[in-house]
């Protein structure tokens, strides 16, 4: 009887994490001020090739077993896998602290990382291979974050470069994301709030898209920092005129024109998403719609917004990237 291989993504990942073996398991420098030497897995702890040896072969052989019960170890053995490496990588750390001296800096090297990236790869494959549901999948991926969560706010990890950095300089770093997610969540509500209004408008009226394009594109092809420019003069004027939005704290320069400017270049890939994503509708749809007594209104709630919602999104991850 021949043997056929019924994944093959997961037998190709298998021998790309097989070839990672070489790559170095973490980088252990003296100090921060030092480049690092890489070292294996095998030099940290003896006995490991045996347990990765084992978990690849495993991972090998799962790619030849047919049905759902392979799905599901494939699934729980990669999440295993995921969940061993990461806290080992913690456990290196700690070690490397323990022998070299309390100042090394102990980071991951590109062989941890790219057998995480596997394993979470091999994870999405095997939950898109279990369920087409999103429902099903968003609950299968979120479940596979918490142990690694859990190891990572227990502390096990902090002996590593990266975190080592975070508790020295924490304040910094915490500032910078609160200011980072305060330019996210002020370019994104506002974008949406104008953008998808606007976009629905242009679906109802073809006519208008020429010009709404137009004026979104011209904005798109102004630099930033011509823009932030552009800003400062009428920005400044306002807060003369009205001393009570500088109390506010809008200013001519500063997170007020960046904002500004970061909606603006926001709203072209937003309403591209919900004109295509209303237009891509089948007009059948729309007539059985109605022919089944459907409002106006309840066809667009009901019908045209849940099937634009995809492509909505997708703009959304768009404006969220670019910000």
């Amino acid at each position: 009887m021949p043997i056929k291989c019924h994944n093959r993504v997961l037998l190709l990942l298998a021998c790309v994490a097989i070839a990672a073996v070489a790559l170095p398991f973490v980088n252990v420098a003296s100090n921060r001020l030092v480049s690092g030497e890489p070292r294996a897995l095998w030099q940290i702890w003896s006995f490991t090739p045996l347990l990765l040896g084992a978990a690849l072969a495993s991972t090998v052989a799962l790619a030849f077993w047919p049905g759902r019960a392979a799905l599901w170890l494939t699934l729980l053995l990669s999440e295993a896998l995921f969940i061993v490496l990461f806290w080992s990588a913690g456990q290196a750390a700690t070690q490397m602290a323990s022998v070299e001296s309390p100042l090394a800096r102990t980071s991951i090297g590109s062989g941890l990382w790219l057998w995480l990236a596997l394993c979470l790869l091999v994870c999405s494959d095997a939950i898109r291979r279990l369920t087409p549901l999103p429902v099903w999948r968003w609950l299968l991926n979120a479940q596979f974050w918490v142990i690694p969560l859990l190891i990572l706010f227990s502390g096990d990890l902090n002996q590593l470069s990266l975190l080592k950095e975070y508790a020295n300089r924490q304040e910094v770093f915490d500032n910078a994301l609160a200011q980072h997610l305060t330019i996210l969540f002020g370019t994104l509500i506002p974008a949406l709030l104008l953008g998808v209004p606007l976009g629905i408008g242009c679906y109802r009226h073809p006519s208008r898209q020429g010009a709404v394009f137009t004026v979104l594109n011209v904005i798109q092809t102004i630099p930033s920092v011509a823009l932030f420019g552009l800003l400062i003069a009428p920005l400044a004027g306002l807060v003369k005129s009205f001393p009570a939005l500088a109390a506010a704290g809008i200013a001519g320069t500063g997170l007020t024109p960046a904002l500004i400017a970061l909606v603006l270049y926001a709203l072209l890939p937003l309403v591209r998403g919900v004109v295509a994503g209303l237009s891509q509708v089948p007009p059948d749809v729309l007539e059985s719609a109605h022919a089944m007594g459907m409002s106006a209104r309840q066809c667009f709630w009901k019908i045209q917004l849940p099937l634009a919602l995809p492509l909505l999104v997708r703009s959304l991850r768009v404006v969220t990237v670019q910000t």
